[in-house]
C-alpha cells in the first residue's frame, strides 16, 4: 500500500466533504480532472457508482469505479474496475488541533492485459513513482484549499 498525509487547518468534517466529492476531484489531482456519480448515484455511499476522468499528457481516458468505504467523517474510499486499485482517505483529527489526512491507494487484483499495456506505454513504468508523487501534490492543493477557506472565513 502507498500512502501520504498532510496536517491541515481545517475541521475534520470539512476535510471530508471536500474528498469524498469526487466532483470536485479535478482541482486538485494532477492525473484527474474530475467525476461523475452514474446509475442513480448522487453522492458519497458505500455501493455508489461513479466515472472518474483521468488524463496524462495529451492523453485522456474515464474509469467506472464503485465506493467500498464512506464513513463521514473519518473515510472514504473506492475500487477502480479496470485497474483494480483502490483509492481512499482517512481523516483524523490531529493533536492540537486540525485534520491529519492521508491518502493511500492499494492494488488488489491484476488489470486485464490491454490496461497494463496501456498503463505502461502511457506511463513508461513510472506509473507508480507518479501517482505517489500526485498522491502529496493532491495533499497539498486540498491544504491550500481547505485553508484559505478556513482563513477567509475567519
Amino acid at each position: 500500500m502507498d500512502e501520504a498525509s498532510v496536517t491541515i487547518d481545517a475541521a475534520p468534517e470539512q476535510v471530508w466533504a471536500l474528498v469524498s466529492d469526487i466532483t470536485q476531484t479535478g482541482k486538485w489531482s494532477p492525473s484527474n480532472t474530475g467525476g461523475k456519480w452514474i446509475m442513480g448515484a448522487s453522492g458519497p455511499a458505500v455501493g455508489a457508482r461513479f466515472i472518474g476522468f483521468n488524463k496524462r499528457g495529451l492523453a485522456r481516458w474515464p474509469t467506472t469505479c464503485k465506493v467500498i468505504e464512506c464513513e463521514q467523517p473519518t473515510r472514504f474510499a473506492f475500487q477502480v474496475n479496470e485497474n483494480k486499485m483502490q483509492w481512499g482517505w482517512k481523516v483524523e483529527p490531529a493533536e492540537g488541533g486540525g485534520t491529519v489526512l492521508t491518502q493511500w491507494r492499494e492494488r488488489v487484483g491484476q488489470p486485464m492485459a490491454p490496461i497494463r499495456l496501456a498503463a505502461s506505454l502511457l506511463f513508461r513504468d513510472k506509473l507508480d513513482e507518479e501517482m505517489i508523487e500526485g498522491m502529496h501534490r493532491t495533499l497539498a492543493a486540498v491544504k491550500a484549499e481547505l485553508e484559505s477557506t478556513t482563513a477567509s472565513a475567519g
